[in-house]
């Protein structure tokens, strides 16, 4: 068993990005830091995508975590919202990777049921027991849930590391693709057929 590791866990995001950061010791989990990185002062999506890299580089050189744990997107209607979060998770996984850290993805239903015992859980819910399981001081609870929901995610992976992973982590973007071919052609297909239908 490993003494202590740091796991950051990341809530993407191209308006507000959302982190925490748990250090497990004895395997138990505790609090090392949490916050959002605001995204919103700026109209360029490229400059978006440059701060949430240097900002996850930045994180992993501070606090040296050995795992990443990130929310996967949630693929509504909206196409053009779809493909801006989806970059901005692929760009704070892309941070990670280059740092030889592992990264495992997380679907928001999955944290939620993990962190409450309920899949349709709000983030005011998740925020409560997060602050209750960890023992978090009311003052250092933000007011932008997508800190706790970046925490969350981290609690995620604790909990689901000490079970038999149905998922391998992704050491590189090759391995991302080989593991997650059909999911990468499906979701290019489906926005390929969105847009088709708007131009139309």
């Amino acid at each position: 068993m490993i003494k202590e590791k740091i796991i950051l866990g990341v809530d993407p995001g191209t308006s507000i990005m959302g982190y925490g950061l748990l250090k497990i010791t004895d395997n138990k989990p505790s609090l090392l830091a949490m916050g959002v990185l605001l995204l919103n002062k700026t109209d360029d999506h490229y400059l978006r995508l440059r701060r949430i890299f240097e900002r996850i580089i930045s994180l992993i050189d501070e606090f040296l975590p050995s795992e990443l744990a990130i929310e996967a997107p949630f693929f509504g209607k909206n196409v053009q919202s779809m493909l801006k979060l989806g970059r901005a998770q692929g760009v704070a996984m892309a941070a990670a990777l280059s740092r030889n850290i592992p990264v495992f993805e997380y679907a928001p239903l999955k944290i939620k049921m993990s962190i409450t015992g309920n899949g349709r859980a709000s983030k005011e819910q998740v925020a409560d027991l997060l602050q209750r399981y960890l023992k978090i001081p009311g003052e250092e609870m933000l007011p932008q849930m997508d800190a706790t929901d970046g925490l969350a995610a981290a609690l995620c992976h604790f909990f689901q590391s000490g079970r038999p992973q149905s998922k391998m982590p992704y050491t590189s973007w090759k391995d991302f693709i080989n593991k997650n071919g059909k999911k990468c052609r499906d979701v290019a297909h489906n926005v390929s057929t969105k847009l088709n239908n708007i131009k139309k």
